[in-house]
């Protein structure tokens, strides 16, 4: 929790998202949202009409208000009309977007009404494939007081595919809050042996998340290590082709597929080990939850990953896409329960020290404070009392 501060209270803060599911830039919506609220600003997330629901679920009781919008073509101006209008009604001091198309009509609406506009884009580059997508979001930039990438890698990314200088992006590190686990049941949930060693892997089923060498790792060390489980939280496209996968190769009464859970502190309390096998992330919330839960962590090298691992200080770095490293690095630390230790050790110092939740908010209320002057406070009320 962050301390209410003169520059956040009374402050309106919009927050924009084209997704309102369980992901990764979600969670940070909810979390960067409630923390806000409770810190003295007022605060109203944006949501796609006719979505899932989640995110809506998860600022239930928070104070967070609740918006709808709605994208009825590829390129909308109604949209974007609708957005000003109610940045206007609601009195919005800033806005702040989250992800491609939001940071699109997020900027045109801010502009639209006056108010400065943050963008954040979490890891995903699909714009990046098609010029128009290249020039819409090169134009929110330079709409936007502020453009934030979750990593460093993004970061330069973002300069390179819109050709903005260096400085036109600043890096905040996404945060998680530390939470104990009142009840650790995976184990006998699963009706895994006390011998049983049981690794995590924690993100929907999508190929980006690589949870194929994951299994293909398992099958290689089946022999090696007999009463090695692989547990994945999550769901998503691939929840078949991974059972069939795992059937194929002669695992699959030691491969889970755990569905999407809530539990998740618990989940990683019961592992032996975390493995994320991702094929590209910016700074995914589920490698710094294992860190705070002092796993041991094996992950692929990519985004801002081995950032957060002290470059293998904290954690052992693999090459993406390669289930044959995946497994050496596995076989290693279950051979060595010591180094093992160390490394779940330094993972959670490192956490602690770099990724917690009060950390990402607090950057994001220097962005807005920065962005936002004294005096606008007074007018975006006297906007909201008479629209």
């Amino acid at each position: 929790m962050i301390t209410p501060t003169i520059g956040l209270s009374g402050m309106r803060i919009a927050h924009l998202i084209e997704s309102d599911g369980p992901g990764g830039a979600e969670r940070v919506v909810a979390q960067l949202a409630t923390r806000l609220q409770a810190a003295g600003a007022e605060n109203v997330v944006f949501l796609p009409a006719h979505g899932e629901g989640w995110l809506a679920e998860q600022l239930c009781g928070s104070g967070v208000a609740v918006e709808h919008f709605h994208v009825d073509r590829a390129v909308s101006p109604a949209c974007a009309r609708s957005l000003t209008e109610a940045f206007r009604r609601r009195g919005i001091t800033v806005a702040h977007s989250h992800e491609f198309s939001m940071a699109v009509y997020g900027a045109w609406a801010a502009w639209r009404a006056g108010i400065p506009h943050v963008i954040t884009m979490h890891g995903g580059r699909y714009y990046a494939g098609r010029l128009r997508r290249r020039l819409a979001l090169r134009a929110a930039v330079a709409l936007s007081g502020k453009t934030v990438a979750v990593s460093a890698p993004l970061a330069r990314a973002l300069q390179d595919d819109l050709s903005i200088r260096e400085s036109a992006v600043q890096v905040i590190p996404n945060g998680v809050p530390c939470q104990r686990p009142e009840r650790v049941t995976l184990r006998d949930e699963l009706g895994l042996a006390p011998n049983a060693r049981l690794i995590v892997s924690v993100g929907n089923l999508y190929p980006v998340k690589g949870h194929e060498h994951l299994v293909g790792a398992l099958a290689r060390l089946a022999e090696r290590h007999p009463s090695l489980h692989v547990a994945i939280a999550g769901r998503g496209d691939l929840e078949q082709p991974l059972t069939a996968r795992a059937k194929g190769l002669g695992i699959s009464h030691r491969f889970h597929l755990l569905g999407l859970r809530q539990d998740i502190n618990a989940i990683l309390a019961a592992a032996d080990m975390f493995v994320l096998p991702s094929l590209s992330e910016g700074l995914p919330l589920a490698l710094l939850e294992a860190m705070f839960a002092e796993c041991p962590i094996v992950a692929s090298d990519v985004g801002e990953i081995a950032t957060a691992l002290d470059h293998g200080t904290a954690g052992v770095l693999v090459e993406p896409g390669n289930p044959a490293a995946l497994a050496e690095a596995i076989d290693a630390l279950l051979s060595d329960p010591k180094r093992a230790a160390n490394l779940g050790t330094r993972a959670a110092f490192r956490a602690v020290a770099e990724y917690d939740i009060s950390q990402m908010v607090r950057r994001y209320a220097t962005v807005y404070e920065e962005l936002v002057p004294r005096r606008l406070f007074g007018s975006a009320r006297q906007r909201q009392v008479t629209a």
